[in-house]
């Protein structure tokens, strides 16, 4: 059978020496060449990145994930359990021919295994992205037999190699849904055709705008024109400000927004419920956790829901002190321990590195200098290195949760790690790097509506939502269920966000340019 193959292979290998393609000379030595160490992926990623929304820089990273991950398997494990010779190029014409011929072994072809893992792992997060770049990823397999360095079996193995390195990220890393709306409770809320009746606070602090700069409150007054936008820029009391835009959106029976990262659209989120208002949401910040499991990842996300009065219904968190008296409330997460070191670093790390790699690398930084935290939880004494609550089920289980299937499911979801297992920091590295961090005697987790802590006094701090705050002696955590009607469109707008971007880039170059500084 093998004899067989290798028959067939070479065959093959002959066709396509002896084949003729027009314009193939130009074009795939050149493309071949440009595919060397990864060098035309890593481009495509940097594009995405830069020009591509929230689920196009996920993308980037996933794909640089699963090339790495595949690189390093071909190049490192398979090639030299095979050591399969290079096919000899004679038949294959001297144009076609590259200037310096590989010496690694042949088998599986190392640029089919990076195109084929970075084009998966980029469509596991972005579908059409990957469809886009699938032609030129299989163009880049096939040049490597066009060009006479690997045979078609080489090819195909190093393409079904990286396929499968990309579908290992999923282990450590699972795709965000590719439908969040799915799952969500649908409810009214009023319709602000132009936003009239919104009135938006704009942190200018965290405020990014679209692609090529253009600042958030012009690019919210080019969707919405008959918003109101207060911008806040740091020098006044945040919550005054809110105060402010609540009091004027209850006046003109609206809602209320807000531009900014997690931080701002808690404390909006905070005023917005107990004042009973709808909240719209623009992503200003730099991650956007609460605006992507919303269903909001664009400006044109928020202002097309605005416009028709499409919302999603979401649960609040509450922590009050040991007295009942209010401390904070949070939309995504709370933890005490190095939990809030560990999120520093690793998103310090995951644009370049990507997520997984970041956490693993952060964890193994942090766990080392760590010391446990001695705290009452539910009225047991707890020795633990981190606890962690999010609001709502968070995906997927483990150290690096990344989003949320439902918004109100009425449920803190509670992780811990116990520093009294014997060997605890050990297993707890060991486990999170082979991606078997499930529930056992150092990892626990569970979903509870309401959570007790006592003993607070050796913590410091706690974190929620990006920001920091002591620690009283005692918290009470507990989820106000349904509190927030949230601006969210209800179906994936498509070609209408492209439209709706297109638009604004167009009414921003018909406006005269702005002067002074």
């Amino acid at each position: 059978m093998r004899r067989t193959l290798s028959r067939i292979d070479r065959r093959w290998f002959e066709q396509v020496a002896a084949a003729r393609l027009t314009g193939a000379e130009q074009v795939l030595p050149a493309l071949s060449k440009a595919a060397n160490h990864g060098k035309l992926w890593i481009g495509a990623a940097a594009v995405l990145a830069v020009a591509g929304g929230p689920s196009a820089r996920r993308a980037a990273r996933r794909g640089l994930g699963s090339l790495a991950l595949a690189s390093l398997t071909t190049n490192v494990v398979a090639k030299y359990a095979v050591r399969r010779a290079r096919p000899v190029s004679d038949l294959v014409p001297l144009v076609r021919r590259p200037r310096k011929t590989p010496w690694t072994p042949s088998f599986p072809s190392g640029h089919s295994a990076s195109a084929a893992a970075f084009v998966t792992g980029v469509a596991l997060e972005a579908p059409r992205y990957g469809a886009l770049l699938a032609p030129v990823a299989a163009a880049v397999a096939f040049s490597r037999v066009y060009v006479g360095v690997h045979y078609p079996g080489d090819v195909l193995a190093g393409c079904a190699l990286g396929v499968a390195a990309a579908a290992v990220t999923c282990h450590w890393w699972p795709p965000r849904a590719a439908n969040v709306r799915e799952g969500r409770t649908r409810v009214g809320a009023p319709a602000l055709p132009d936003g009239e009746g919104l009135v938006v606070v704009v942190n200018s602090g965290s405020g990014k705008g679209v692609p090529g700069r253009l600042p958030a409150q012009e690019h919210l007054r080019l969707l919405l024109p008959e918003a109101e936008v207060r911008a806040w820029d740091g020098d006044e009391d945040l919550m005054a400000v809110l105060d402010g835009a609540v009091a004027r959106a209850r006046e003109l029976s609206g809602a209320l927004g807000v531009c900014g990262g997690d931080g701002t659209v808690s404390a909006a989120a905070s005023k917005a419920a107990a004042a009973g208002l709808p909240l719209a949401v623009f992503p200003g910040g730099t991650l956007n956790h609460f605006a992507l499991d919303a269903g909001t990842a664009t400006f044109e996300d928020t202002a097309h829901a605005v416009r028709r009065g499409e919302a999603v219904r979401a649960d609040l968190a509450r922590v009050t002190d040991g007295r009942g008296a209010h401390v904070t409330d949070f939309v995504n997460t709370f933890s005490i321990g190095f939990y809030p070191e560990l999120v520093r670093r690793r998103e310090k790390l995951e644009g370049r590195i990507g997520k997984w790699p970041a956490a693993a690398v952060s964890l193994v930084r942090v766990v080392r200098d760590a010391s446990p935290l001695r705290i009452d939880v539910n009225g047991r004494p707890r020795t633990l290195w981190l606890l962690f609550a999010g609001n709502g089920r968070y995906l997927p289980d483990g150290l690096a949760p990344s989003h949320r299937p439902h918004l109100d499911d009425g449920m803190l979801d509670v992780r811990t790690v116990d520093a009294e297992a014997r060997f605890a920091r050990t297993r707890l590295v060991i486990s999170a790097l082979a991606g078997a961090l499930g529930p056992s005697h150092v990892f626990r987790t569970e979903r509870v509506p309401r959570l007790e802590l006592g003993g607070l006094t050796g913590v410091g701090r706690l974190a929620y939502d990006g920001e920091t705050a002591p620690a009283p002696e005692s918290l009470v955590l507990a989820k106000s269920p349904g509190a927030l009607t949230v601006y969210s469109p209800a179906e994936d707008l498509g070609e209408i966000r492209l439209q709706l971007r297109t638009a604004t880039v167009a009414a921003r170059s018909a406006l005269p340019p702005r002067t002074g500084s």
